[in-house]
């Protein structure tokens, strides 16, 4: 696998979706849950896709349970959960594992291109994000604790190359 444009996803109603439906915009990927400290980044993230969706951005949400079973709802369930607390317009898949044998290939993929911390391919806690280019290529990796508004520079970056 070359790009993020080589996966598939399925969409949090069960629908399959190619990544190659977004060739050319920018991508932000971020493993998420509903019931964690960071799940208030929800409003950042949905803010940022307003804001630089008609430019291009792309917010790509994937539910996981995988840190403290912060997120046990069903895909149904964590869909209405954002849509009803955060407003969340931008697309959220279905719930997958980042880490471990089970990990989802597109996240296998992903911690491979942009290590973490001292070259840790673990996902380390929810609200992880990737920054991904037109091209399809990892821009960066930003820790839980980076706020979305923080990323703003990279992704004006990003939508201009």
């Amino acid at each position: 696998m070359t790009s993020v444009y080589d996966f598939e996803a399925q969409q949090i109603d069960g629908k399959p979706v190619s990544l190659s439906r977004f060739k050319g915009q920018v991508l932000l990927i971020v493993n998420t849950a509903s019931k964690c400290g960071f799940t208030p980044q929800f409003e950042g993230l949905e803010a940022l896709y307003g804001k630089y969706k008609d430019r291009g951005l792309v917010v790509l949400g994937f539910p996981s349970n995988q840190f403290g079973h912060q997120d046990p709802g069903t895909n149904e369930e964590i869909g209405a959960f954002c849509v009803q607390n955060y407003g969340v317009s931008f697309p959220m898949m279905e719930k997958i594992e980042v880490n471990g044998a089970g990990a989802s290939p597109l996240y296998k993929w992903l911690t491979k291109e942009a290590p973490g911390l001292l070259g840790s391919t673990a996902i380390k806690w929810n609200f992880t994000k990737f920054l991904i280019a037109k091209d399809g290529r990892v821009i960066k990796r930003y820790a839980p604790l980076e706020t979305p508004a923080s990323m703003t520079r990279d992704i004006e970056a990003a939508l201009a190359a």
